[in-house]
């Protein structure tokens, strides 16, 4: 039985403490407990980037596909506006998970063009990573709904970037995706961009 690899590890914890955070509404309070879920969707979807490179690479296919994008952002919206979430934010968050994932993938070709590409067998695209990306596109929408109260908030970017440490602190959390993970939580709050918790 081949061995999981590390993008299959790191879905797996991140889906198991996403599940274990996924109850809990966030209050005004102070709980960042859907924030803190948010971040764990938002790190599962990136390292889906991974294998959908992979798959790329193999195939010769671009990194950048618009009509499936403009078609993704399109779908978001509808979806977002059934469950109560403003169609605008639903839009600029989804477009940042698709640009955090394609600074990933961009990467990820540089290197295999500088030193040596990827051994093994791709996950097929269509039957195995969209399925995925779908199932996460839903729960992030879920997810959204929970934080949207947050967002306008004076101490949101603060909070997200609480609530960053505090997923890396419960996670074997890969740091050289410190730049993507930031640039998709950057629509989070209303004023844009993550703060710095001191």
């Amino acid at each position: 039985m081949p061995r999981p690899t590390f993008a299959a590890a790191l879905a797996a914890l991140t889906l198991a403490s996403a599940l274990a955070f996924a109850s809990s509404p966030a209050r005004a309070d102070g709980d960042d407990t859907a924030l803190t879920n948010l971040i764990a969707l938002v790190s599962q979807r990136l390292s889906l980037a991974e294998p959908v490179a992979r798959y790329k690479w193999a195939h010769h296919q671009p990194i950048t596909d618009t009509p499936r994008e403009q078609a993704l952002l399109a779908d978001v919206e509808k979806r977002a506006a059934q469950a109560g979430v403003d169609p605008a934010f639903a839009h600029a968050f989804f477009q940042d998970q698709i640009d955090a994932s394609k600074d990933v993938q961009n990467a990820l070709f540089d290197t295999w063009r500088t030193t040596r590409p990827p051994e093994g067998a791709a996950p097929d695209l269509a039957t195995s990573l969209r399925p995925q990306l779908d199932k996460l596109t839903q729960s992030l929408i879920a997810a959204l709904s929970r934080v949207q109260t947050l967002r306008a908030q004076d101490d949101c970017p603060t909070r997200v970037a609480r609530s960053i440490d505090n997923w890396k602190s419960l996670t074997r959390y890969d740091s050289t995706r410190n730049a993507a993970l930031t640039r998709a939580l950057g629509h989070v709050c209303a004023t844009g961009g993550v703060g710095a918790t001191g």
